[in-house]
């Protein structure tokens, strides 16, 4: 099962893929993930990205592509994988086809106000960096963490405006993927908007175990 996974910031997508990973023996991998172990493995590819982020600039489609290429061939990927990050763009998509035939790309679906309402509401531990939230995981105490009793506080990507921002960047590049792979034929929708356990039951009813 070879898996692209999509959908806003705020929409769940590594926690699901962390649970589908683990339920369908796939491996996640991230587009930092392929980063990382590149520079750590020192591969050539590796070795020119460490050399852009230490310049400060972005890493190129080209060079990303080519990792992607290179993680996909690996003997864990062979019976199926978890895209996560990748592609963000058509262009990368397109390319992502000349690699390899995706099963699908899971849209995990939710609304602009859910996703300033999930992430508004977070608030994270200064000390142990436990997550709570306004709503869904109050602490016993307000503004101190159950475990460590550290000041809990917004982080700045949590800030309305910044969720904003990161929204309207996700709109206007990595969303038109949606309608990509939907002309596909190979786009599945997954209502994001339930607690993890549940949209990984729906998950499991979309993409049965064989």
């Amino acid at each position: 099962m070879k898996l692209i996974f999509l959908g806003p910031p705020g929409a769940g997508k590594g926690t699901l893929a962390v649970l589908v990973a683990e339920t369908y023996k796939i491996p996640h991998i991230s587009t930092g993930e392929i980063f990382r172990a590149a520079i750590r493995e020192k591969t050539p590819l590796g070795l020119k990205v460490q050399a852009i982020i230490d310049a400060g600039q972005l890493v190129s489609d080209d060079i990303t592509i080519a990792l992607v290429r290179e993680r996909l061939a690996k003997d864990d990927a062979k019976k199926g994988f978890i895209l996560d990050g990748f592609p963000r763009t058509i262009p990368q998509a397109e390319a992502l086809s000349g690699i390899v035939d995706v099963t699908a790309a899971v849209n995990f679906d939710i609304a602009d106000k859910d996703v300033v309402a999930r992430l508004s509401g977070r608030r994270v531990c200064k000390k142990c960096s436990q997550n709570y939230h306004i709503e869904y995981m109050r602490p016993k105490v307000e503004g101190i963490c159950d475990k460590c009793g550290g000041e809990l506080f917004i982080r700045e990507d949590d800030k309305i405006d910044a969720i904003s921002k990161r929204l309207e960047v996700y709109r206007s590049q990595t969303a038109p993927l949606i309608d990509y792979y939907r002309a596909c034929g190979k786009l599945t929708d997954i209502d994001a908007r339930p607690a993890a356990a549940v949209v990984l039951e729906s998950f499991k009813k979309a993409f049965p175990q064989k």
